[in-house]
């Protein structure tokens, strides 16, 4: 009996374990460069998941929304095409703390309220290009290297950015 009231208390402790790990804000630096790779800073950049669209000025830091749901990101400068960018959602440690705890409940929370889930936190698009930024790609001190869609193709990218931009 004691054992389950244990097992119990222990459980319900866990529930809700990114929620308490993470805030339900993120930050994301984004950078753009030209196709030569030289910096450029001011242009206007649009992220968007399923809680909305935040805005930034390329070369800055913003808090996004957390989300199961990818980051679509469109950057905007009149002197470069569009740079188009998808960030990879993925689970963080306090959705893998509640799985392995038991905190099964926790985790379904967790899930809807997106706090189970991290960007990438420093990402570089490319002005004229599509690329995909994965946090698994992710090093410490170093933006993510960005990856060209898996059809690479310039009627790929060019329907991929339409896709990107369109929300």
């Amino acid at each position: 009996m004691i054992k389950n009231i244990s097992m119990l208390a222990v459980t319900l402790a866990c529930t809700g374990c990114a929620s308490v790990m993470n805030d339900s804000m993120h930050p994301v630096k984004v950078e753009t460069k030209t196709q030569t790779g030289q910096l450029v800073t001011g242009a206007e950049c649009k992220m968007t998941n399923d809680y909305g669209t935040f805005t930034v000025k390329s070369g800055d830091t913003t808090q996004v929304r957390r989300s199961s749901k990818d980051l679509d990101i469109v950057c905007r400068d009149p002197q470069n095409p569009d740079a188009n960018a998808r960030a990879i959602s993925r689970a963080n440690s306090g959705m893998w703390g509640n799985i392995i705890i038991g905190g099964g409940i926790g985790a379904i929370i967790d899930h809807n309220k997106g706090t189970a889930y991290t960007y990438p936190t420093w990402i570089q698009l490319v002005f004229g290009q599509t690329l995909i930024f994965d946090r698994t790609a992710e090093k410490e001190g170093q933006p993510t290297i960005g990856a060209q869609p898996a059809d690479s193709t310039p009627a790929a990218n060019s329907a991929a950015g339409q896709v990107v931009s369109a929300k």
